[in-house]
């Protein structure tokens, strides 16, 4: 009877072992686990932060993105203009270059009236015709000549710039005829090319 009981006191006391052992594997468990669980925070945070990394430099590439085709869409569009403009004037100075201008004309009065003042009293008829008629028909002629240039000049520099389109070429093509037409007459009408200056026997 002695000895079942120092048995039974045997396995009680394995048990207790057991069972201590087994509550310190546990405890040694949630230990470890308490320990990771701040490291495993930690990788969560930065993962996150990365993450917001990411979606803030797709953001700022997304934006430079459109800043620079807007750009690149907008710079066409001014030059597009500013050719367009270029051309129509080429083409109004040549039409204005064969028709004549209002500055050629005050030009004209100008030199008719300095004529008709240095001539008064004294002057030979052929001193008038020159004074009077010669200088005002050269001066309207140099006066429409200088905006024919302008306007050839101006119609070449649209020609010769690339990326224009159909219609602005047109233009500037036709600006640059009307303004080497224009400069052609002047020429001609500046040295008495077309009609010589009357003479006082004629």
């Amino acid at each position: 009877m002695p000895r079942m009981d120092t048995k039974t006191t045997t396995e009680k006391t394995g048990e207790s072992a057991d069972a201590a052992g087994t509550a310190e594997e546990t405890a040694a468990v949630a230990l470890d686990k308490k320990d990771t669980e701040p490291a495993t925070a930690l990788i969560d945070a930065d993962a996150d932060v990365d993450a917001d990394a990411d979606v803030d430099a797709d953001v700022d590439a997304d934006v430079d993105e459109d800043d620079e085709l807007f750009a690149e869409a907008a710079a066409p569009a001014s030059t597009g203009i500013a050719g367009a403009a270029a051309a129509v004037v080429s083409a109004a100075l040549g039409a204005v270059a064969l028709t004549g201008t209002w500055t050629g004309k005050v030009v004209s009065e100008r030199e008719t009236l300095l004529g008709q003042i240095k001539t008064s009293g004294s002057g030979t008829p052929a001193q008038q015709i020159s004074e009077i008629y010669g200088d005002a028909w050269h001066s309207t002629a140099l006066v429409n000549g200088v905006f024919a240039l302008i306007a050839l000049l101006v119609a070449v520099l649209v020609l010769i710039l690339p990326g224009r389109p159909a219609w602005v070429r047109s233009v500037a093509v036709a600006g640059a005829v009307l303004g080497g037409l224009g400069l052609l007459l002047s020429v001609g009408t500046y040295f008495d090319l077309f009609l010589s200056l009357p003479t006082a026997g004629s």
